[in-house]
């Protein structure tokens, strides 16, 4: 078991095509739940799963955050979009990665993050960083 470095999922490249996935602002509702070192993730995931997800006693529910979506753009040929970080405050755990996914569209999958190693907040915050929206950073880019 494992969570495979950073995959875009190859469910997500097809649904692209079938227009299950919308970013624009308003569009589709997504999420970020965290899961742990016993976690299988990777581009073949479909689907949000409770399977090893983190838990703590408070500041972290089961199926993770709400993303705040930070809009569409095309610039020099790349698509890109982005989502603005996110924090669980008050949270004990230890998390190896997170998966983005869809509550739109029946909870499906759209990317694994993996943190290269586990990550932990003891009463505290624990953050998600996303990357800058531009073509060169933006966490989902199509070029």
């Amino acid at each position: 078991m494992a969570i495979t470095t950073n995959a875009i999922c190859n469910s997500f490249k097809k649904e692209l095509f079938e227009a299950v996935h919308n970013f624009s602002n308003p569009g589709n509702k997504f999420n970020l739940s965290m899961y742990t070192s016993s976690a299988t993730l990777g581009k073949s995931t479909t689907s949000f799963t409770t399977g090893n997800e983190v838990t703590s006693p408070a500041g972290y529910s089961s199926g993770g955050k709400v993303l705040v979506n930070t809009g569409t753009s095309v610039a020099s040929s790349v698509a890109i979009t982005d989502f603005a970080d996110l924090s669980f405050t008050n949270v004990t755990l230890t998390a190896r990665g997170a998966l983005i996914y869809n509550t739109s569209a029946t909870n499906k999958a759209v990317a694994v993050l993996d943190f290269g190693g586990d990550k932990t907040a003891t009463a505290g915050t624990f953050t998600i960083q996303f990357p800058a929206f531009t073509t060169s950073a933006a966490i989902l880019r199509i070029s």
